[in-house]
């Protein structure tokens, strides 16, 4: 974990509320106790009581900027300090908030009189959202299915969409973060295939939100199979759909029960995420029936906007990150439909086919119950290469598999047109898949093509030169983009002093993006050098100058 996280952690507990005030007593058991969700009715401090960069990170403030967002909303301003302190000066015990939603999340020893807090002025309701029980954890399904796998070839799931055409040239997420809301990342430390991503310090921060530290390598193996997919490297088996991104592991899941109390953990740790800086939520979970069932949903809740997770899921989205969501494994089931957050209006809901590309039995089904068509799209989630446990690899299936295959690609598109929005990129994806004229209630818009997707995007958002390739910029300093008309092909890029000799070489059997960027220039000498571009449609030359800052 980089020194970085350290940082990040501090800035969501200032953010958060949670620097403690007086020290607390030790409590009960977790599920001895009683949690409920309070809903203020204001805030006591405003917009100009805050720098932007006093709540969020540079890495934010930047991806606010570049998307034309406000820097800074209400809905950014913490929850008052004043609020909590009075209430937890009734007994109970602050364990999150949600600044976007003007809310806070505490624990009590015993059921509390909703109605004596509630003639506080500041409090617009109270909800009651985990009580103790029984850990029965129902919707085991939530989290898929593995089996250990035989010695065989391993599917690749990048291959049906295309995908492995843009790693081949190079966009592997590089310089895009990722934040993955889950139920725990057992042996995310120790296995083979996620050695490179350690070694390199891809995982930028972690922290637990159920239990209020940063160390989630335990309690469940579900988001650990997630991470392979993501960003795992075990050769001929698990091809990470984003092996060059930045990672935020973040634990939001009890997984001995199911209460609504981890959507609040979920916005919680969305609100991290977007203080961070990062770029994309890619979330395997799903919300709809509860061990209480008198706190299940209707499907008519799945409508965008009535869930406390989807109505973060929606916020999220709207601070310039992607936010990818499982559509759910429960078709076969009683429920049959698609579960919380996936039915957000912003945020892209995944659907599950086999490695024949039909519908797994399981996918959940869409549309919304207002309507929309959900799923957004679908990708490969039966019988998907993953590892969770070290010299072992398995098979997963469920949409929680075929959520990060989504959203580790989109990762691949945003690094080769960073001018493109979280929206425009989702856009893309849509229209680039095989039903996108004829969407239906199980495959939604369909099978993505990344191909056709990246092409769409950078003729909407890239320079596109008119000529057969172009450099620049001349002089550089840092870096040199090179534009190309269409797809080069094969590609090889020879740097060189004028006397012949090499400074950098860069081959790709196969370049599928309409631009390169060449960086880590800083280095060489100033002078004057040659760029040689080979590519399937023809060769050029070009003489540019170095120089420093």
């Amino acid at each position: 974990m980089k020194n970085g996280s350290f940082i990040l952690a501090s800035l969501f507990l200032v953010i958060a509320g949670l620097l403690p005030v007086t020290a607390q007593p030790a409590s009960p058991d977790y599920d001895d106790l009683w949690f409920y969700r309070v809903w203020f009715n204001e805030k006591t401090d405003g917009i100009n009581d805050y720098g932007p960069e006093e709540l969020l990170s540079q890495a934010a403030l930047a991806r606010r900027e570049k998307y034309g967002i406000p820097l800074l909303t209400e809905s950014d301003i913490p929850v008052s300090r004043n609020h909590i302190n009075t209430l937890s000066g009734t007994g109970l015990v602050l364990r999150c908030t949600s600044r976007w939603l003007n809310t806070a999340l505490f624990s009590a020893i015993q059921p509390i009189d909703k109605a004596a807090l509630e003639d506080y002025d500041f409090i617009d309701s109270i909800t009651l959202v985990k009580h103790p029980s029984d850990p029965v954890k129902k919707s085991y399904s939530k989290y898929g299915t593995v089996q250990a796998s035989e010695i065989q070839a391993a599917f690749d799931p990048r291959i049906p969409l295309n995908g492995h055409l843009l790693h081949q040239s190079g966009l592997t997420g590089r310089d895009i973060t990722i934040a993955i809301l889950d139920a725990g990342f057992a042996y995310a430390d120790a296995i083979e295939s996620l050695e490179p991503l350690r070694r390199r310090g891809g995982i930028v921060a972690t922290w637990d939100f159920v239990n209020r530290n940063n160390h989630v390598y335990d309690y469940h193996s579900h988001g650990t199979s997630v991470l392979s997919i993501l960003a795992g490297v075990l050769p001929g088996t698990i091809n990470g759909t984003a092996p060059g991104a930045d990672y935020l592991l973040l634990r939001t899941e009890d997984d001995h029960t199911e209460f609504p109390i981890e959507q609040d953990y979920w916005v919680a740790a969305a609100e991290f995420a977007d203080s961070a800086g990062a770029d994309i939520i890619s979330s395997s979970l799903g919300y709809y029936t509860f061990d209480d069932p008198s706190m299940n949903y209707s499907f008519s809740d799945m409508n965008g906007n009535t869930t406390f997770v989807t109505m973060g899921a929606d916020i999220a989205a709207s601070k310039g990150m992607l936010v990818v969501s499982s559509a759910g494994n429960e078709r076969n089931k009683e429920w049959i439909r698609i579960i919380a957050p996936s039915d957000g209006d912003s945020v892209m809901c995944i659907g599950a086919v086999k490695q024949d590309l039909t519908i797994s039995d399981f996918s959940s089904s869409g549309f919304s119950s207002d309507g929309r068509v959900k799923p957004d799209v679908v990708a490969p989630g039966v019988s998907i290469p993953i590892q969770f446990e070290p010299w072992v690899w398995h098979s997963g299936s469920g949409t929680s598999f075929s959520c990060p295959v989504i959203s580790g690609l989109c990762a691949s598109l945003m690094q080769a047109v960073p001018d493109a929005s979280p929206v425009q990129i989702m856009n893309a994806v849509r229209e680039s898949s095989d039903r996108y004229l004829r969407p239906d209630t199980l495959y939604g818009n369909g099978l993505p093509d990344f191909l056709k997707a990246l092409s769409l995007i950078e003729e909407r958002h890239s320079f596109i030169p008119d000529v057969l390739m172009t450099a620049g910029p001349n002089p550089f300093t840092e870096e040199i983009f090179l534009w190309f008309h269409e797809s080069p092909g094969q590609l090889t890029v020879t740097i060189s002093t004028l006397n012949g000799n090499t400074v950098t070489k860069k081959h790709f059997p196969v370049f599928a993006a309409r631009s390169l960027r060449l960086d880590g220039l800083g280095i060489i000498a100033q002078g004057f050098y040659l760029v040689r571009v080979q590519t399937d449609h023809g060769e050029r030359k070009f003489k540019m100058i170095k120089i420093n800052r």
